[in-house]
Formats: structure tokens, sequence, C-alpha cells
């Protein structure tokens, strides 16, 4: 084998064992972006830092993986897909142990940088490889798994970075890599070897690489630090928001006009890529509003522990695990547009039932909703990557997985920047609200007043009552706002899969 695209497909036992070889290095990838969070105030403490500092934990890993995505498919052009995801997966491998391993913060932070810089292409190449892995007809079904992985997985991270950090000790949130990750890099040389690339002739694109690194770097930056530094009222978050935005402009100015570009931004012009981009972005967006919010309000208002609010998460996961095979097995015997229908209105159901949520919710009825949500997240990630893959020709593929997993990792930046931001802003202004109506004159005032004063409470201790609840009910107000949002996001969505061209066969578009 000689080049990136004369991989032949895999069968039987073989193809079983690269699926998981596959799987396991994506899975692995995208659970270490969401287990280190609940490992944060740990890690802060343990090495006598800030809560804010300790934040450049995640902002260090998603700033460095954030660049280097889009380069996906410049990067496997000259090295070779399987060579890449090698190299890459034994790297994160060797970054994951010098977190766990670190001496001081510093140290720890380098070592994620290389972790995100290594990390990056390993999701979008797994969905790659596992694609032609298949034989053209099952293609449908390693998207399906493909999908499935990257959707599990920040489920079940703050479940599993929540029992490692309370049973062991938070470096095992990073040590848990090692086996999956030698696992990984020992079967996908078995079966496919190192094939080397075709040599390339092509003038590396350095103006390109800058602005992209200059656009990204500052637009990661300003998301993972806005809301801790009052977003625009920050000289240093201004500075950054206008670095991003006149970098952007340039980079993509200069890359349409290049001849050979960095990326590849000529696959938008196909109508089946710029529709799934655009839903994948604002779909994800929508999608971390649930994910963030759901645990964020479950252990500040109702008193959920880590490793409980991450349980009742981890339902969504459960349903998705069987849904995202089953999806992708019949992609090719039922419209991708269809599925994908029903998986943004399975999620806008989750949501929509979460912005009823009140204060007294019991768990059954919060999984419940998971549940729903599921069957949505299953039916949202597979059709979406088969109809933005199904125009792409083989040597496009790499390139537009990365560019697509870029734009879902900025849905999923920016859905968490604003929607904890909004959580927070709309709980003070629904605090201010309320506290009004808690008067002398109010019946329900005088009320509780009088049964306060039966039970002996001070004043004191009367007025820090009201405001806890008062408290919590600003926050549920918000939190059923937001929820509301993400349900009118998926819904403005649908229609726009239904711009997108069939055929959407993922044989297609591996050839």
């Amino acid at each position: 084998m000689s080049g990136n695209q004369e991989l032949k497909p895999l069968y039987g036992y073989k193809l079983a064992l690269g699926t998981l070889a596959l799987a396991l290095g994506s899975f692995m990838n995208v659970l270490d972006m969401s287990i280190a969070n609940v490992a944060l105030p740990t890690i802060a403490g343990d090495f006598a830092v800030s809560p804010t500092q300790g934040t450049w934990v995640i902002t260090s890993y998603a700033v460095s993986e954030a660049i280097f995505l889009p380069l996906t498919g410049f990067l496997s052009k000259r090295i070779g897909e399987v060579r890449q995801f090698l190299f890459a997966t034994i790297l994160f491998v060797i970054a994951s142990m010098l977190c766990g391993l670190a001496t001081s913060f510093e140290i720890l932070v380098l070592a994620r940088i290389l972790q995100g810089i290594v990390g990056a292409s390993m999701i979008p190449l797994s969905q790659a490889l596992l694609m032609k892995s298949f034989p053209p007809a099952k293609r449908g079904m390693a998207l399906g798994i493909w999908a499935t992985t990257t959707v599990v997985a920040p489920v079940l991270g703050p479940l599993i970075g929540g029992w490692l950090t309370d049973n062991l000790v938070w470096r095992w949130a990073f040590y848990i890599n090692l086996p999956f990750g030698v696992l990984s890099t020992v079967l996908v040389y078995w079966l496919f070897g190192a094939p080397k690339p075709a040599r390339s002739k092509e003038k590396i694109d350095l103006l390109g690489i800058a602005l992209l690194i200059s656009a990204v770097s500052s637009m990661q930056v300003a998301l993972d630090k806005g809301s801790e530094l009052d977003w625009l009222s920050s000289p240093f978050i201004s500075c950054l928001a206008v670095i991003s935005c006149v970098s952007w402009v340039a980079f993509i100015l200069w890359e349409l006009g290049e001849e050979h570009p960095i990326v590849d931004l000529r696959i938008f012009k196909l109508i089946n890529f710029r529709m799934s981009a655009i839903c994948l972005g604002l779909g994800s967006f929508a999608f971390y509003i649930y994910i963030v919010i759901g645990p964020l309000w479950l252990q500040t208002q109702l008193g959920y522990t880590a490793f409980n609010a991450g349980k009742v998460m981890a339902i969504t996961g459960i349903l998705a695990l069987f849904c995202g095979p089953l999806f992708g097995a019949n992609i090719h015997r039922v419209d991708a547009r269809i599925i994908a229908s029903i998986g943004f209105l399975a999620m806008a159901i989750g949501c929509w039932m979460a912005a009823g949520f009140t204060t007294g919710v019991d768990e059954k009825t919060l999984m419940m909703a998971r549940i729903i949500m599921g069957v949505g997240i299953a039916g949202f990630f597979m059709p979406m990557s088969a109809i933005s893959m199904s125009q792409l020709k083989g040597h496009q593929i790499a390139s537009g997985t990365g560019i697509s997993n870029f734009l879902r990792n900025v849905g999923a930046s920016v859905g968490t920047a604003v929607s904890t931001t909004l959580w927070q802003d709309n709980a003070i202004r629904h605090h201010e609200n309320l506290v009004q109506n808690v008067q002398l004159g109010n019946p329900a005032y005088v009320q509780f007043s009088n049964q306060a004063a039966q039970l002996g409470m001070t004043e004191m201790q009367k007025n820090g009552y009201i405001d806890n609840l008062v408290t919590s009910q600003a926050y549920m107000l918000s939190t059923n706002q937001l929820m509301l949002m993400a349900t009118l996001i998926l819904i403005i969505l649908m229609p726009l899969i239904w711009l997108s061209k069939p055929p959407f066969g993922a044989s297609k578009a591996a050839h």
C-alpha cells in the first residue's frame, strides 16, 4: 500500500478489531475533553492555584486542538492517514502520561497543549479510516458507530471523571488513556501497517497557517475566558475579539485565492457539505447548552453530587449507544434527511421537556427527558456526517472531516461560553424581579412570616431562607429559558436539512 486512498476494506474479525481500535481512539480523545472538567477543582487545589488559573487546563487543550483540527487534511496528505493516526495516538498517550506525572501546574498546562496538538487529528482520521475499513454497502453502519463514540464520550466524561477523582486521584483522569491508546495503536498498525503517502510537491502555505493560528487561538481564548473577565468590558477580551475577526476574514480571503490552501475551503461550494456544516455547528451549540447547563443546575441548585449528576446525564448516552449503529445500518434504506429530522425533533423534545422542569422535579422525569435526547443525538450526528461526506471525493474526506469536526467543536465552545454567561446573567435579573414581589403586603409573605414565627425562626434566618428560595427559582427560570432557546434553534435548523441533495450513500463518499 503506497497511498492514502488505497486501503482495502476489512472483513470478519479484522473488521470488528479495526472498528474497536478506531472507535477507541476517537472515544478516548473526546472523553478527555470533558473528563478533566470534573477534576478541575481538585487539580487547582493540589497545585495551590486559584480556580480561575485552573481553567487553563481546559483552555490550553481547547486552543491547541482547535488550531490543528482544520489542518488534518493538509497533514494527512504529507504523512499519510494511517501514519498520522498512529503518530497522533502514540503522542497522545505520552502527553496523557506527562499530564498524570506533572509536578507543577505549568508542566500540566504544557502537557495539555501537546495533548491538544497531537490529538486534534485523531477524531477526523478515525472517521475517515473507519469509513474505508467497511465494505461500501456497510459504510452507514461505520458512520453510526463513529458518531456514537463522539456523542457518548462527552456524556460519560463527567461520570467517569467524578468517579476517578472521588475514589482514586485526579491523575487517573489522564492515566486512563494509556491502555486504550496502546491497544488502539497496536491494532491499527497490525491491521493497516503504516503505508507511505505519495510524495507531495505542493509548497506549504505558511501565511495560511499563521492566520489560522491567530484566528483560532484568539477566538478560543476569548470564548474560554470571556465569562470570567466579563466579555467586552475587558480590554483583553475586546482585543482578542478584534484580532480573531480580522484574522478570520484575512484567512478566508487568502485561502480561497491560494492554489494549494492549508485548509480546503472550496468544499463549502458543495451544497451538502455546506448545509451539514451549518447544522452541525448550530446543532452542537444547542446540544452543549443542554450538556453544560443540565449538570450545572443539578449540582448548584438541586444538591446533586458530581457523580450523581453525571449518572443522570449518562442515561442520554445509553440509548445513543444502541440507536447510533441502528440508524447507521439503515441509512442506505432510509433517506438521511428523514433520520436527521427525527434526530433534531427528538433533541428538541428533550430540550422542551427540560424547559418545563420545576425545582421539585424527580429523578425519573429528569431521566425520561435524557432518554429522548439520547435518540435525538444518535439521529443527529450520524446522518449529518453522511450528508457532509456524500459529495466529497477520496482526497477531500480528511479535509472535510477535519473542517466539520472543527465546526462541531466551535459550536460546542460557543454553546458552553454563551450558555454559562446567560445562565448567570438571567438568574440575577430574575432574582431582582422576584424580590420585588416579596413584600409585607403579599398574602403568601404574611403567611410564611407567621409560620416562621411559630417555628421560632429569627428575622435573619427567615430572610436567609426566603433569599435561598428566590435564588433557586431564579436559576430555575434561567435554566428553562436556555432550554427553550435550544429547542427553538433545533426546530429552526430542521428545514435546512432538506436543502441537501441525495444520494447520501456513504459508499459513494469513500471511493
